[in-house]
């Protein structure tokens, strides 16, 4: 393949090839001509250009297939066009040559069509560049179309649409002729050829004015008959053209081309007249109007009417949107018109109705559904609402006017029905698009939609009824508001007008219907409502047989509720579930005697009667077995089943009625056999065993004698055979736009599908998906599904014999039936057959002998050979089946081994292509049949019959079934891969392109072969890469194959092939080949584009992205999608896309798409996405579009919020998205919040203002999300004020995102102020609309939580602002407290539950942020330093604080209350299921008994910051105010024991505070402890802190503490429950908070272990102190008992904690007792937090352990304090200490200074203890190795630590002693001046320490090296900044301990210390220019001398009088200080006090 890769031909290599590789040879050289070519230069073409077209020609005449053909034409003209055109005329002679040729054989053929092909795309390309040799040529092509045959004649259609589109409106000459021509292809037998004469036909319409004028009747009648007998393609070309020449017709303007002929122009009415002469009379044209229509028995094709309503599709679309709106009432009485009165041959049958009633509903569907946008379908919907109202008054006129002409009256009445089921089938339809945006038509009572609709429920004609019926449950999906209010309406009404039979069956069906509705509105209705309907049901069940003339409606009408009611599931049902048994063991007779006696008792209607009150029986409680599963319990099915046996009895017994009472009973009879199979079908086989041989003599006459009217049943199973099959039976079985109106074509002799009126009962059902309304079929078709359904699942638990009788009497059956009536019988049998294999298979059930084998093959290969396709392929599938359950490896090898012999025979191509499926099916189901040598067999007849080019049929079949062998065998297939491979390319470049099923089939082999090679495809040996090109040329050659289900299979190729070698698939060609197929009109193109475009985003969506777009700006004219890419980029118009999209499937799709690309690339084209999203949002339709808020007004805050919103205007003209759907805003919702998640990640540059504009400046290409924050809050705003219900709730999600993500961004440009603070206009203005009394609760909960995140934030702190928002908080508390007697129930309880919870979660947030706010705050005022900086903003926060504070404390006494309730409730919802019998019959305060489930999850929802709000309010009161009403306040008599014993429920007992207390503090901590105890791995992490806080805030207060330190176990019990909790999340800041809580526990316990004491001293105060018990864990004995000790709890804690953080602190792990090597290391910073607080707990623990306790305790204690000093003790610049080395430290001092260090009891263990710990910390300086990094400095303190706070018996010890001082004068020799000033300051505080035992031999060991140190500076004077500190330091140390030394020293001290000082001392020049190091010590000295001259003046005189150049020295220095300090003062205004204070503080260290 590589060497076809050169500019001109390498025929040396082409002429070595063998046959099929030339034709790969020479596509492979086209392909890659086609590429260079136009990236060639001009002269480099005009070089070679002769030779190319020398060998293009003679490619011409070597017979080339269809694809190289296409390819030889496409290069020939790119030469031209790019080259010289001299030689032009010399091809276009060769190629007429060529077709004029008499060789008419076969082998000839290629080269003609070749011929034909080039002259098409010559002229295409060159046009009128060629003259007048057009003409010439047309002649040419069209007298060889004259004996040409179907693939000529295609083609030459082809190619005559290619000339017409070149030459333009020059070829008006041959314009008649082209059209004579292309009628007769239009009704060509070949299904091909008509289509390309109808795109050759719309070509030549656009410039040849005649065929829409004067031609136009001819060319209507045309498209009719070319409808006659046509396919799917057929079908969608003919109407295209039919729709565009009536369009040219209608929109025609005058005086264009020609303006002397006179053209004529039609109306809009005239064009809409034509389509329905069509659709009513066929194409027997307008006048001919045959004898068949005058007799009035002939009835339009199915196929006509189907293409018809697509022309008008076609025809409506082409106009545009809003030619619609501006002719929508046109369109609608003409539509309606075609189902009318006035023609009343359309509507004589039944199936004709049906048949048009779908195509109209199609119509209306496809144009208002896709055209308009939702303002112009509220128009529309009133305009239909008129309409209905008009009709209306047509039908109230014939009912009330029963004179004589009664009979004129009926007939309208039934002309008006099928009028109004359309008008409100599609009323329905918009409703329920429109969702919550319908709200205003429903509003305008001018319209008066809803009484319109309600009016008509009283409608004589049932199926008008339930149309009435589906509407108004439509407009209750859409409105969930409406549900309740039509609910009560109808059952007001129904029991007002219980004796009409209309309104007894119209509005029963109205209430079933809204029942349904009640599952898509997650809002619900209340529950009382079942009970309601339940009575009414009974009511008229009752009643039914007090009025004959009603009975049969009351009866039907009492079953469909009850069975509507069982939809609302098991909560609602199970209340009512003992009633409705009751009515069912009633319904059916006892015992067969009844049944008996009933039989010689009734008579005709009694039995009618009967027989429908036991059918809707039946289906109640199949609706309860479907939508109630969780109810049904053995006992409940036990009490289902005594009626059963009567049931099947009763069966039996209607073949005797019928005969007995004929027709009347016939319709009744078959409902109830039908609802009786449908149920036996769901219950388990086991419950009605007895019955099986009743049961299967049913069914066997159902199965084999159908009606005979109705014929057709079983030509509508799609079902019956596997999903992959569909594709053979051609393209009606697949997914289309159009299936809903080709499913009619499906079926044979006159069955049109479904319709409502065949089943009521269906009405309360969901429909299935892709059609609105639900479409069952006529019960003589739907009992013949139920049957084969219930046979298959009785006959597979029936004994052997039975089988083998009925399957012999069903084939009996099958032989006597005669022609089509025997196919029939014959689909039957096998479904029937099919479904019983499913049964046995999955059950793993044994056929049984093998007559029985024998018989079901004799059975299944008869229907193989039948000539129904369908029929072939659920035998085929049947025999697989079969071969599955039998099981046996010979059985199966005989079944293929019977198709081999069938293959090789038989010539047929129906038994041929029966016999390969059933092949593949073989191989399907049995996984490979695993012996190869089968493989081989079965591949080898596969292959001879896929080339058969006689049969396209055998063909497809054989392809197809070879992809099932490939896909099966897997790796099996390794060794087929090649051959098929080149087959595959072989046929792909033969096949003609006309038989797309052949092509279809090759499609899915390819797509199997790619799978089977997989990964492999990637290697790069050659025979790998010979397959790759092999695959990618297949791809290639159905890229350009015209039908679009070819395309479909090629992209979906180039998907797998993406997947496993995904560089060699070229993006850039694959990308464009999916823009343009983007909005495809085939569904399932579409389909591949999207799952393709899903896989290649999730790799590399910015490239997908980025090579649509440049495509899109290259302009190429191969590249013309319908979506302006070039604006809107890929994603924009996958947006538009997902606009117009109904199918779900695909929507989901391109959703996840979106998103995929928004994760990959939405941070780096941020204005881009945001852009997109916005303009999707704001385009919205909304009444009055309403922009952001204009921020301009700020000050003006007297006025409202809402006069801030002004209003844009709508300028459309310029919008990429005119009307996008209220869906599509949703999602470009979601997106924004998903974006700004993105940003969120990606760094917080996004959220920080100042950053982002310096970045921005820097690289103006840089985007960050804060500089949209405009953009963002004006989508929020605008989503948030929205009709559409959805819409609001995103936009709400959407503010509270943005409230909490950028409420701490500051505003660089206004210090102190936040960013968001402009915004407040925006968000009061969103939020007020969501607390309007009428906005459904879900949205106000939502409303809550934004508003209080705005509060809580902080953003606003002016209380006039902050109250706008408090007011709406207000409101709604208000509104819960009134109670829930008052509000109007329209919803679920659990909604009203819902709702009061999130606003008592919202005010719980708020009181909690204004309690913290107020903490913050305290902290502030008690710290001063801090408050310096800029008091007022501080004291204006304070403020806000207090204001916040004081605007919560006016409600917080019944928010108290109502949180408290909320809570308990909460406590008893999360109880045990066994516990259920204790709850509360009538349910808690704010959910009922019967909405508990539905309520748990809103309590689920809001708990936690309930507990931590009410958690604040208890603390807040100290635990002391008592609940007003529950008297409290005014005890007037002491609370005796008897009425605190009393139940908590009655109210009249009197508690005391205590117990109040105690309770409220168990309900919290039950609560807390609970949850903590096992939070589930998903519980939010917020819910665990707010209960952690909880538990903090409680333990503030002394009197919860009290209650926690008393009860030992309980504390215990937390501290496990909190050991759990640190284990299990990793989180850092929950592990600090139950750190905090771990500290309060041991303080609570520490306060009741002083308090025992101190009563206890109190007590005894005069006793001996000795008899004193001992307080505290440990008691004597000091041992701990691991599970009831608090002390050990601790300790694990705090161990959990040290371990995690540092490994190396447990022993074994670092595998000795001992110390082991490893350097110190600095921890994070959460990581320093959480070792600090667990070293500060470990410090307390002995304060809570008895002496002896505390002896056990105290070495884990040191250990672990010590350990972290050791570990975490880093060397840090300046000397500083790390975070947990001072917590160490602080520890360590802690634990010395613990009152058990001195206790008697423990005092020597103690000091025993404590001196092993500072030999520990002595032995770091002696040990080698890592610990020399250790900082010394900290280990210093450590030993000053021990010295100054242990009892002097520890550090006395003469040996640890001298080693202290020891490391002090390795100190003072340090290298490092920072070492020397640490030990010179811990020096200081030893020296000075009182008591003289402990400083004095320190002092003595180490004055004298300080004294030296200082002699020694005295010579080198300080170089900087540390080494001055540490002279200062020694300076303060001497004089120290001058200051300390006894009298007798004192002098020598002195006089050793003052020429020191005076040493330092500058004379005046050197002071001038020394460092300022040497001045500062000057000035230092100077001080001091300063002050010890005068304390010591004795020593003092006499040192200066013996030295008098000291003296000199000193009184210089004394005067040049005096004279500076006069400068200073003279200076001192001008100069800032900075400086000094600074200094002044650097000298005061201690």
């Amino acid at each position: 393949m590589e060497l076809a890769h050169s500019f001109l031909l390498n025929e040396e290599i082409y002429s070595q090839l063998g046959e099929a590789q030339k034709a790969e040879f020479i596509f492979e050289w086209l392909r890659f001509l086609e590429k260079l070519l136009p990236a060639t230069s001009r002269a480099d073409i005009r070089e070679k250009q002769n030779k190319l077209i020398e060998q293009l020609t003679s490619l011409l005449t070597s017979s080339p297939g269809p694809p190289a053909r296409q390819l030889i034409a496409k290069n020939l003209t790119i030469i031209y066009s790019s080259g010289d055109t001299f030689s032009v005329h010399q091809t276009i002679d060769k190629c007429n040559e060529l077709i004029r040729s008499k060789d008419d054989s076969p082998s000839y053929l290629p080269t003609k069509l070749a011929a034909v092909v080039c002259l098409g795309y010559l002229y295409k390309k060159l046009g009128r560049i060629l003259g007048n040799s057009f003409v010439d040529t047309i002649g040419n092509v069209l007298k060889a179309m004259k004996n040409a045959e179907s693939q000529g004649r295609y083609e030459i259609m082809l190619s005559l649409q290619n000339i017409l589109k070149g030459l333009g409106v020059a070829a008006v000459p041959c314009h008649r002729d082209i059209y004579k021509a292309a009628r007769s292809c239009l009704t060509d037998r070949s299904m091909a050829v008509r289509c390309a004469a109808a795109k050759c036909l719309l070509e030549l319409q656009s410039e040849a004015t005649f065929m829409w004028s004067t031609e136009l009747d001819s060319v209507v009648t045309l498209c009719f008959k070319s409808f006659e007998g046509s396919n799917y393609d057929v079908r969608i070309a003919v109407s295209k053209l039919l729709g565009n020449v009536l369009v040219s017709a209608v929109t025609s303007k005058q005086g264009t081309a020609s303006a002397k002929q006179n053209i004529r122009k039609i109306s809009f009415e005239e064009a809409l007249e034509l389509l329905g002469t069509g659709f009513l009379r066929g194409s027997s044209g307008f006048l001919r109007a045959s004898g068949d229509i005058l007799k009035g028995t002939s009835t339009v094709s199915r196929d006509i009417k189907v293409g018809v309503t697509k022309a008008y599709v076609v025809f409506i679309s082409t106009l545009g949107g809003p030619w619609l709106e501006r002719n929508f009432s046109a369109l609608l009485s003409h539509l309606l018109d075609l189902v009318s009165q006035s023609h009343p041959k359309a509507i004589q049958s039944q199936m004709d109705v049906i048949c048009s009633r779908r195509c109209i509903a199609f119509i209306l569907r496809a144009t208002v559904g896709g055209l308009l946008g939702e303002k112009a379908q509220i128009a529309t919907a009133k305009e239909i609402c008129q309409t209905i109202w008009k009709l209306k008054k047509v039908v109230d006129a014939a009912v009330s006017d029963s004179n004589v002409e009664s009979r004129v009256g009926t007939t309208d009445v039934i002309g008006s029905q099928h009028m109004l089921i359309c008008a409100l089938e599609e009323l329905g339809n918009l409703m329920h698009g429109l969702g919550t945006t319908a709200a205003p038509v429903l509003q305008d009572s001018s319209t008066g939609v809803l009484d319109a609709v309600i009016s008509i429920i009283l409608h004589p004609s049932i199926s008008v009824q339930l149309a009435a019926a589906w509407c108004l449950r439509c407009i209750a999906v859409a409105l969930p508001c409406l549900l309740t209010p039509l609910l009560d309406r109808c059952i007001e009404r129904l029991t007002a007008l219980k004796s009409s039979p209309e309104a007894v069956t119209g509005y029963s069906f109205a209430i079933a219907a809204l029942l349904g509705a009640v599952r898509h509105c997650p809002l619900g209705i209340p529950h009382c409502k079942g009970k309601v309907i339940m009575t009414v049901a009974e009511d008229l069940l009752r009643s039914a047989s007090q009025n004959n003339r009603i009975s049969v409606q009351r009866t039907q009408s009492g079953w469909l509720l009850i069975a509507a009611l069982m939809t609302l599931g098991p909560t609602v049902v199970q209340h009512h579930l003992a009633r409705m048994l009751l009515l069912w063991k009633c319904v059916f007779p006892l015992s067969p005697k009844d049944l008996e006696t009933e039989k010689s008792r009734g008579d005709s209607f009694t039995w009618q009667v009967t027989l429908e009150g036991r059918a809707g029986a039946l289906c109640a409680i199949k609706s309860l077995i479907v939508h109630c599963g969780g109810l049904l319990t053995d006992e409940v099915i036990q009490s289902l089943l005594p009626p059963l046996p009567c049931a099947v009895d009763l069966l039996t017994q209607l073949p005797s009625l019928n005969k007995s009472y004929g027709n009347p009973l016939k319709p009744s009879s078959v409902t109830y056999r039908k609802r009786l199979y449908e149920l036996l079908t769901l219950l388990p086989p086991k419950t009605y065993e007895g019955c099986f041989s009743a049961l299967l003599k049913e069914l066997v006459p159902d199965l084999t004698q159908p009606d005979n009217q109705m014929t057709a049943s079983a030509s509508y199973l799609p079902s019956l055979c596997h999903q992959n099959e569909l594709s053979l039976l051609g393209t009606l079985l697949q997914e289309t736009e159009q299936r809903f109106i080709e499913e009619q074509l499906l079926l044979v002799n006159s069955i049109a599908g479904g319709s409502l009126e065949y089943d009521p009962y269906s009405v309360y059902e969901t429909a299935s998906e892709g059609v609105s309304v639900p479409k069952p079929l006529p019960p003589t078709l739907s009992i013949i599904n139920a049957a084969t359904r219930l046979f298959g699942v009785i006959f597979s638990h029936v004994a052997e014999l039975q089988r083998l009788q009925v399957l012999e009497q069903l084939m009996a059956f099958i032989k006597q039936a005669k022609g089509s009536r025997q196919q029939i019988v014959q689909q039957n049998v096998v479904s029937a057959f099919s479904n019983f294999l499913k049964h046995l298979a999955s059950c793993k059930g044994d056929l049984g002998s093998e007559e029985i084998q024998k018989c079901a093959l004799t059975l299944l290969i008869s229907a193989l050979e039948s000539s129904n396709p369908l029929l072939r392929c659920s035998a085929a599938e049947s025999l697989a089946r079969l071969a599955q359950v039998v099981a046996d490896s010979a059985f199966t090898a005989g079944l293929a081994q019977i198709s081999f012999d069938k293959l090789k025979s038989a010539r047929d191509v129906i038994s041929r292509a029966g016999h390969s499926l059933a092949l593949g099916s073989l191989y399907r189901y049995l996984g490979g049949i695993n012996s190869t040598q089968h493989l081989n067999a079965c591949v080898g007849i596969l292959y001879t019959l896929s080339q058969d080019s006689t049969s396209p049929e055998v063909q497809t079949w054989a392809l197809h079934s070879l992809s099932l062998v490939i896909d099966s065998a897997g790796p099996l297939y390794h060794m087929h891969v090649e051959p098929t491979l080149s087959l595959v390319l072989m046929l792909l470049l033969t096949v003609p392109p006309a038989y797309a099923e052949v092509h279809q089939s090759l499609g899915r082999c390819l797509n199997a072969l790619i799978t089977t090679l997989g990964p492999e495809l990637q290697g790069s040996s050659t025979a790998v890469s010979a397959l790759r090109a092999s695959c990618l040329l297949g791809c290639a050659v159905m890229q350009d194959n015209p039908d679009c289900l070819v395309q479909a299979h090629a992209i979906s190729c180039l998907q797998q092939l993406h997947m496993f070698a995904p560089r060699h698939v070229n993006l850039s060609s694959l990308v464009k080949c999916l823009c343009v197929n983007l909005s495809s009109s085939y569904l399932l193109l579409r389909r591949a584009v999207l799952a393709c475009l899903r896989q290649l985003v999730q790799r590399e969506a910015a490239e997908v992205s980025e090579h649509a777009v440049s495509l899109a700006k290259d302009n190429r004219e191969d590249f013309n999608p319908d979506i302006n890419i070039r604006e809107v980029g890929l994603e924009g118009a996958l947006l538009i896309l997902l606009d117009k999209e109904v199918d779900p499937k695909l929507c989901q799709d391109i959703r996840e798409i979106l998103i995929h690309m928004l994760t990959t690339m939405a941070v780096e084209k941020l204005s881009f996405w945001l852009k997109l999203c916005k303009d999707v949002l704001a385009a919205s339709t909304d009444f009055t579009t309403v922009a952001s808020v204009d921020t301009t007004q700020e000050e003006e805050g007297a006025q409202g919020d809402d006069e801030y919103a002004f209003t844009l205007e709508n300028d459309e003209k310029s919008h990429p998205f005119p009307h996008p759907r209220w869906s599509t805003r949703v999602f470009a919702a979601e997106c924004v919040c998903k974006i700004i998640s993105q940003c969120e990640n990606a760094g917080d540059v996004h959220f920080d203002v100042a950053l982002a504009q310096e970045m921005k400046q820097r690289d103006s290409r840089d985007d960050f999300l804060v500089l949209h924050l405009a953009d963002l809050i004006r989508m929020a705003f605008m989503a948030a004020t929205d009709h559409s219900d959805r819409l609001r709730l995103s936009g709400l999600q959407m503010l509270l995102i943005l409230v909490r993500k950028f409420a701490a961004v500051p505003e660089p440009e206004f210090p102190g102020h936040v960013i968001l603070e402009q915004y407040q206009a925006n968000v009061g203005a969103a939020l007020r609309p969501a607390f309007a009394p009428e906005t459904p609760p879900d949205v106000t909960a939502k409303a809550c939580q934004v508003c209080s995140a705005w509060i809580a934030s902080g953003v606003v702190s002016d209380l006039n602002d902050l109250q706008r928002v408090h007011q709406l908080l207000v409101m709604s508390l208000n509104k819960i407290q009134i109670g829930k007697e008052a509000q109007n129930q329209l919803y679920n309880e659990g909604t009203s539950t819902m709702e009061l919870l999130a606003v008592l979660k919202a005010w719980s947030e708020v009181y909690i942020a204004a309690v913290q706010r107020q903490k913050k705050q305290s902290d502030i005022k008690r710290c001063p330093l801090v408050i310096s900086t800029t008091d007022e903003s501080c004291r204006g926060h304070a403020s806000s604080a207090d204001e916040l504070l004081e605007l919560v404390q006016a409600d917080l006494g019944n928010l108290s209350k109502l949180w408290l309730a909320a809570l308990q409730d909460f406590a008893l919802l999360t109880l045990p299921p066994e516990y259920a019998s204790q709850l509360p019959s009538e349910g808690g305060a704010f959910y009922t008994a019967e909405t508990m489930e539905n309520s748990r999850p809103h309590y689920q929802n809001s708990w936690a910051l309930i507990l931590h709000a009410t958690a604040l309010w208890l603390t807040s009161t100290g635990f002391l105010v008592g609940d007003s009403d529950e008297g409290l306040t005014n005890l007037s008599r002491p609370v005796t024991p008897t009425t605190m014993c009393q139940d908590s429920t009655s109210r009249a007992a009197v508690k005391s505070p205590e117990d109040v207390n105690t309770e409220r503090f168990h309900l919290v901590l039950g609560i807390s402890v609970e949850f903590l105890c096992s939070p589930r791995s998903d519980a939010a992490m917020e819910n665990i802190t707010a209960c952690l806080h909880a538990l903090q805030v409680l333990l503030d207060v002394p009197w919860p503490r009290s209650k926690i330190g008393g009860d030992q176990e309980l504390s215990v019990e937390l501290l496990n429950v909190l050991h759990r909790l640190i284990v299990t999340r990793e989180s850092p800041d929950i592990q600090l908070a139950a750190l905090e809580v771990v500290w309060q526990i041991l303080f609570a316990a520490q306060e009741h272990v002083k308090e025992k004491r101190r009563s206890a001293e109190v007590d005894d105060g005069a006793e001996e102190k000795e008899t004193l018990p001992e307080f505290g864990e440990g008691k004597d004995t000091g041992g701990l008992i691991p599970g009831k000790s608090l002390v050990f709890a601790t300790l694990e804690m705090c161990v959990c904690i040290l371990v995690r953080q540092l490994p190396q602190l447990n022993p074994k792990i670092t595998g000795s007792p001992g110390i082991t090597a490893g350097k110190p290391q600095l921890l994070s910073e959460n990581g320093s937090k959480l070792v600090s607080a667990a070293l500060a707990i470990l410090s307390d623990v002995p304060a809570v352990c008895s002496p002896e306790g505390s002896i056990a305790v105290l070495p884990t204690i040191l250990y672990l304090i010590i350990g972290v000093l050791r570990e975490t003790a880093v060397k840090l610049p300046n000397g500083q200490l790390s975070l947990t080395a001072a917590a160490s430290l602080q520890a360590l001092k802690g634990v010395l200074s613990s009152p058990m260090a001195r206790a008697e009891k423990s005092r020597t263990a103690w000091n025993e203890l404590l001196r092993s710990a500072l030999v520990t910390i002595l032995d770091f300086w002696d040990s080698e190795g890592p610990h020399q990094e250790l900082d010394e400095g900290s280990l210093l303190t450590a030993i000053t630590i021990f010295i100054l706070s242990a009892s002097p018996e520890v550090t006395t010890m003469e040996c640890l002693q001298m080693s202290c001082i020891e490391k002090f004068k390795l100190a003072l020799e340090s290298k490092d001046p920072i070492v020397q000033l640490k030990c010179y300051q811990l020096l200081l505080t030893i020296f000075q320490y009182p008591n003289q035992a402990i400083s004095y031999p320190y002092i003595h060991s180490l004055v004298s090296s300080i004294v030296s140190k200082l002699q020694e500076a005295e010579k080198s004077k300080p170089e900087n900044d540390a080494e001055l500190q540490v002279i200062q330091e020694g300076i303060k140390v001497v004089a120290a301990v001058i200051a300390v030394g006894k009298e007798e020293h004192r002098t020598d001290l002195v006089a050793c210390f003052l020429p020191m000082l005076i040493s330092f001392l500058l004379d005046e020049n050197a002071l001038g220019s020394a460092t300022s190091s040497a001045r500062n010590l000057h000035e230092f000295a100077l001080q001091y001398l300063m002050q010890i001259g005068p304390q010591y003046s004795s020593v003092f005189k006499k040192l200066m009088a013996s030295s008098p150049p000291m003296k000199a020295r000193l009184e210089l220095a004394v005067k040049g200080n005096q004279e500076s300090i006069k400068d200073k003062t003279a200076s001192k205004h001008a100069k800032t006090p900075g400086k000094s204070s600074s200094i002044q503080l650097k000298t005061n260290f201690l």
